[in-house]
C-alpha cells in the first residue's frame, strides 16, 4: 500500500484519482491544487507517490516535479497529462518523473504504473 499525494488543479481530476487509488487499497494522503502547494505538501507528508498534473496554475507540474526532485531526489512522481502535451512530458521525466500516464484514466492503466512503480 503506497501513501499518495494527489496533485491537479480540477477538483474533479483529484476525486476521480482518488476514487482509484483508494479502490486499488492505497492511501491518499494529501491533495494539492497547483505546483506550489504540491512541493509544501510533500515536505510536510513525505508521500510514497505524488501523481502530478502537468498544467497548473502559479506552478506548474514540470516545475514542482523539479523542486520535488531538489528535497528528495527518491521521489517517484507520475506526470498526469492531457493526450497533446508530449513535450512537456518529456520535459517532466528530465525533470525526474518516474512514469507517466494520459487522461482521461482508466483505473488498469493506474493500477500497472503504480504497480511497476512500487
Amino acid at each position: 500500500m503506497a501513501r499518495i499525494l494527489i496533485v491537479d488543479d480540477a477538483a474533479f481530476m483529484r476525486m476521480q484519482l482518488k476514487n482509484i487509488f483508494t479502490k486499488l487499497g492505497h492511501e491518499v494522503i494529501g491533495e494539492a491544487e497547483n505546483g506550489q502547494q504540491a512541493a509544501q505538501l510533500y515536505e510536510e507528508l513525505k508521500p510514497d507517490v505524488v501523481s502530478m498534473d502537468i498544467t497548473m496554475p502559479e506552478m506548474n507540474g514540470v516545475e514542482a516535479t523539479k523542486e520535488i526532485k531538489s528535497m528528495d531526489a527518491n521521489a517517484t512522481i507520475i506526470m498526469c497529462s492531457a493526450m497533446g502535451q508530449q513535450q512537456m512530458v518529456l520535459d517532466a521525466i528530465k525533470a525526474g518523473a518516474s512514469d507517466f500516464i494520459v487522461k482521461p484514466f482508466t483505473e488498469d492503466r493506474v493500477k500497472e504504473t503504480i504497480e511497476r512503480l512500487l
